[in-house]
């Protein structure tokens, strides 16, 4: 099917689907509606099928036909109107050409790209790396227009940078970049009379964990009220566990909770996983592993 026959629709409707007859589909246009309508003066919008109904056991065929008839011409006549209509109001950007069609050429961005596949009879040209918009959808380009050009300044090399310095200047980010280093330390706090069980699958408030080692050593109060705000221990005092992810044989080997943790077992910071949690975790596993296994599969 041509550029030109694809913004044409036509369908016989099947047997049984009420009175014989053909639904017709094309992107609304006033003169190409009146022209449509001269050509068939029984057809009928409806709602219900999002078309127009063409009665007649024949009405496929009579359509086809006046589709290879008219339409190349319906179509140049609204490029032409574009063009009238582009040349009275242009869209002023930097990112937009006027050729023989609208050439849109911008950084990439989902934002342009979702706007554009909007718009009627657009296309993407790997060659000239743009997309092509013909003039007849100059009123649909124009509508999308703010939300594409600012998608594609925003899309710029020195914006994306800038946004990065804002990003990483933020106090956010230096929370995030904080707590990432505070997990790579595997540490926890446990309070000192109620340790852990090491080689264990156990629950914490950072996830799932194999603890292995209580160290003794006195865990920071502010460190403990800043990355760990759950875990609280009075009146003992806390001390750091190391600890490692568990595997997904040791996921599957566990043994589940009964009944969730109660308010004294999440205070403490750990706890026996729930079937639930178990599950999650495992595919959260084996997800994982899958992963490895290919990357040292292709290296």
């Amino acid at each position: 099917m041509t550029e030109e026959a694809a913004g044409f629709r036509a369908r016989q409707r099947e047997a049984g689907d009420g009175p014989p007859g053909a639904t017709a589909a094309f992107p609304y246009d006033r003169m190409t509606v009146e022209r449509f309508r001269e050509a068939f003066p029984r057809a009928r919008w409806r709602d219900d099928l999002g078309a127009w109904f063409v009665p007649g056991a024949r009405a496929e065929r009579r359509l086809t036909a006046w589709m290879g008839r008219e339409w190349t011409g319906v179509l140049a006549y609204a490029d032409q109107r574009g063009r009238d209509a582009f040349a009275f109001e242009p869209i002023e950007s930097p990112y937009l050409e006027a050729a023989d069609d609208l050439v849109v050429r911008t950084p990439y961005a989902r934002a342009v790209i979702a706007a554009l596949r909007e718009v009627p009879w657009a296309r993407w040209d790997p060659s000239a790396k743009a997309w092509r918009v013909p003039f007849r959808s100059l009123e649909d380009l124009r509508k999308r227009w703010p939300t594409i050009e600012e998608a594609a300044r925003l899309g710029e090399p020195e914006e994306r940078r800038k946004r990065e310095r804002d990003r990483k200047a933020s106090p956010e980010e230096e929370d995030r970049r904080a707590e990432a280093a505070e997990r790579r330390r595997h540490r926890y706090p446990v309070p000192e009379d109620a340790l852990p069980p090491a080689g264990r699958v156990l629950m914490t408030h950072a996830g799932c964990v194999v603890f292995e080692d209580a160290t003794g050593e006195l865990a920071e109060p502010a460190i403990v009220a800043r990355f760990y705000p759950a875990v609280a221990a009075d009146p003992a005092a806390l001390t750091w566990a190391t600890w490692r992810r568990p595997g997904h044989e040791e996921l599957v080997q566990a043994w589940p909770a009964r009944t969730p943790p109660g308010p004294e077992e999440r205070a403490r910071g750990w706890w026996q996983p729930t079937i639930e949690t178990l599950r999650e975790e495992r595919r959260k596993a084996a997800s994982l592993e899958r992963a490895k296994a290919t990357r040292q599969a292709r290296g």
